[in-house]
């Protein structure tokens, strides 16, 4: 399987820099095939570089208690990733040291999973979901700007965590007094609605910016496909049946916020479509310039606002 990817991923990136008009600098793309052991412990490393901030804050904090709390953040973590990892196919690992540039994540025992349930032609189905990864890649390297922008978002969140009880719990309480309904948190999201005023602004910029990426990828592996996969509709039906789930799983997903994944595929692919329709690639390409030219959650949700302040 290790080398049926390296060839897939070989001609992703030709297929995709083809398509969209950007290019790849540095290293090619190489293709990691691991079990989801591997994937849990290649995230839990990268966790742990972005988390460290936070880490560093506890132990100033609360030296008598950092070996607790990193271990009650470690079991939540664990029980999270362990279920992710049997969820994921591929995974372009943004935060990876320069020196392991380009290399992308497949969970082999995901995908033939996968395989097996729907019957689908490995070849096909490895290119397409290869198609996805590499346009992460390429969006990354597009966008130079967008890997710092990115560990901004996230050290700014981190900084807004108050380590105090009664901060925490007047937290809450705030919060919950903004809340429209209880009806919300069944919402997409769940519990990660609750927030403060700051941390739910940094979550909408962070939330929007991903629907971008998600939703470009999608738009991309799916218009490629149409040329280059054989059956691709029948590849879209079996992926979409597959993140549909029910019941006790569904709630763990809102609860966690893996529903936001599907719901990033969805609203950017249909803002990135728009997009297109009005002013082709070239209009889209504008994206990848600046900070200033990402879609607010008001601008993914009409994307005719986008197209006015930015691309018209």
């Amino acid at each position: 399987m290790r080398e049926d990817f390296a060839g897939h991923v070989r001609r992703a990136e030709e297929l995709v820099t083809d398509f969209t008009s950007l290019p790849i600098t540095g290293f090619r793309s190489r293709a990691w095939v691991m079990g989801r052991g591997n994937w849990v412990r290649q995230n839990v490393q990268g966790l742990q570089r972005l988390m460290e901030p936070l880490a560093e804050r506890i132990l100033q904090k609360r030296p008598d208690r950092a070996s607790i709390a990193r271990k009650a953040l470690g079991t939540q973590v664990g029980a999270i990733l362990g279920y992710v990892s049997r969820r994921v196919l591929g995974q372009f690992d943004v935060f990876l040291p320069p020196d392991d540039h380009g290399l992308i994540y497949f969970v082999g025992p995901n995908i033939v999973d996968v395989e097996r349930r729907f019957a689908l032609p490995p070849a096909d189905f490895r290119l397409w979901i290869s198609i996805h990864e590499v346009t992460h890649r390429v969006q990354f390297d597009a966008a130079p700007w967008l890997h710092g922008y990115l560990g901004g978002l996230v050290d700014e969140y981190l900084s807004t965590i108050s380590l105090e009880g009664a901060d925490l719990r007047a937290q809450l309480r705030r919060a919950l007094d903004e809340l429209p309904s209880a009806a919300e948190l069944r919402g997409p999201g769940g519990i990660l609605r609750l927030l403060t005023p700051e941390q739910r602004q940094i979550f909408e910029r962070t939330q929007s910016m991903m629907s971008l990426l998600e939703g470009h990828a999608s738009y991309v592996m799916n218009e490629v496909a149409m040329t280059h996969v054989k059956d691709a509709a029948r590849l879209q039906r079996a992926l979409s049946t597959r993140r549909s789930v029910t019941g006790i799983e569904r709630t763990f997903q809102r609860a966690i916020g893996f529903d936001q994944k599907v719901a990033q595929y969805d609203a950017g692919e249909r803002f990135v479509r728009e997009i297109v329709a009005r002013g082709g690639q070239e209009a889209l390409n504008l994206v990848w310039r600046g900070p200033e030219h990402l879609p607010t959650k008001a601008e993914v949700a009409e994307p005719a606002l986008w197209f006015s302040r930015v691309g018209g």
